[in-house]
């Protein structure tokens, strides 16, 4: 199995930015896709951004350029970075990992908030 803690979360001004981190550890050889999602109050949880094990990426029109998914396969950390934030994008963020078996990981969660 595969475990993921997140870090990174904060308070930023509109136009600013902020970077999620997902440490996974685990059975990381197996991972065949990692993603961040998000959650608003009230709202469903939404896809943000994916990221393959062979590197392709895959992002929500929303974000409009603005948010790039990454990895580090040195450190096994995977990151999200976001650029040109609105009040819009404040969510709770999650990062989730997929193996190879279909078994889901996901984190606890990072509060981002962008005040107008």
């Amino acid at each position: 199995q595969v475990q993921v803690v997140e870090s990174g979360g904060g308070l930023v001004q509109s136009g600013g930015s902020l970077r999620l981190s997902c440490a996974i550890s685990g059975s990381i050889f197996n991972i065949v896709r990692m993603a961040w999602y998000r959650q608003a109050p009230g709202e469903q949880r939404e896809l943000v951004a994916v990221l393959t094990s062979g590197d392709r990426t895959n992002y929500a029109d929303f974000v409009e350029g603005r948010f790039t998914i990454s990895r580090d396969k040195d450190k096994n950390v995977m990151y999200l970075q976001m650029n040109s934030l609105k009040p819009e994008d404040t969510a709770v963020y999650l990062c989730n990992v997929v193996d190879i078996g279909g078994y889901e990981s996901w984190g606890q969660g990072s509060q981002v908030t962008v005040s107008s």
